[in-house]
């Protein structure tokens, strides 16, 4: 995936930018397209920059609280394998 100049906190500032002022000025503003913004709003829409960065400490947290569990999950299988075989 392509990474973006802007950061999810500028994102944001900008998406309230556009909510005081007309779209199209702070799009020429800051050298992005009208639809940019649309689309960051259609993500970012009721988020304030705090409420970004907590969403990204929590999908971090949820990644690797989902690794976890998978590793855990194949320890149980392979103990289940190791318990069923006949001694």
């Amino acid at each position: 995936m392509r990474q973006s100049k802007f950061t999810d906190e500028q994102m944001v500032s900008i998406i309230r930018e556009a909510d005081r002022d007309p779209v199209a000025a702070v799009a020429k503003r800051h050298a992005i397209s009208e639809q940019t913004i649309y689309t960051w709003k259609k993500r970012f829409g009721s988020f304030q920059a705090d409420d970004v960065r907590r969403l990204k400490q929590l999908e971090a947290e949820n990644a690797r609280l989902k690794k976890l569990v998978a590793e855990r999950d194949l320890e149980i299988e392979v103990m289940k394998e190791v318990a069923a075989k006949k001694w």
